[in-house]
């Protein structure tokens, strides 16, 4: 790739890159079926448009597994984003972490939907408590974008 520094012309950030886009995605999916089934929840019935619209969609509980499912997807490929992240540090800097803004807030995105893979498995949390956590999960990525590409100094600021 021409104009590419030398450090970025690497398959393994390319696969990394690539799958943290399709697991943000995929995340993106599972938050929004969180918030839809959030929204039958708390429908009161007033025959609003809202209502109406709501009232086309699955049960509260079929959104919730549907979200659980994306959720699950979300974990592996961000599971694989991590670790090909971590091997490309390692050809890159030499070593395969470095407690960059950005590895922290990505390791904490992922420990946050480890938590809820594990609390809706073993714990049977789900209804709420499992949609809560999907949005604290997405909203946690959104503030790795948007804060620390945009705020923090960070090794990952290519593009920024």
């Amino acid at each position: 790739a021409d104009g590419l520094r030398p450090i970025l012309d690497h398959y393994w950030l390319i696969l990394h890159v690539s799958v943290a886009i399709m697991a943000v995605s995929v995340f993106s999916i599972s938050a929004v079926l969180a918030v839809l089934q959030l929204s039958k929840d708390f429908s009161n019935g007033t025959g609003s448009v809202v209502e109406r619209i709501l009232s086309g969609l699955p049960s509260a509980d079929t959104l919730e597994r549907y979200s659980y499912r994306f959720a699950a997807v979300g974990f592996v490929m961000w599971t694989f984003t991590l670790v090909a992240g971590a091997i490309w540090a390692e050809h890159a800097w030499g070593r395969p972490w470095a407690w960059d803004a950005k590895e922290v807030w990505t390791l904490v995105i992922w420990l946050i939907y480890a938590g809820y893979l594990h609390a809706r498995a073993t714990r049977g949390w789900d209804g709420r408590r499992a949609a809560w956590l999907v949005i604290t999960g997405f909203v946690a990525i959104l503030l790795n974008y948007f804060v620390v590409n945009f705020l923090l100094s960070t090794k990952h600021g290519y593009a920024f």
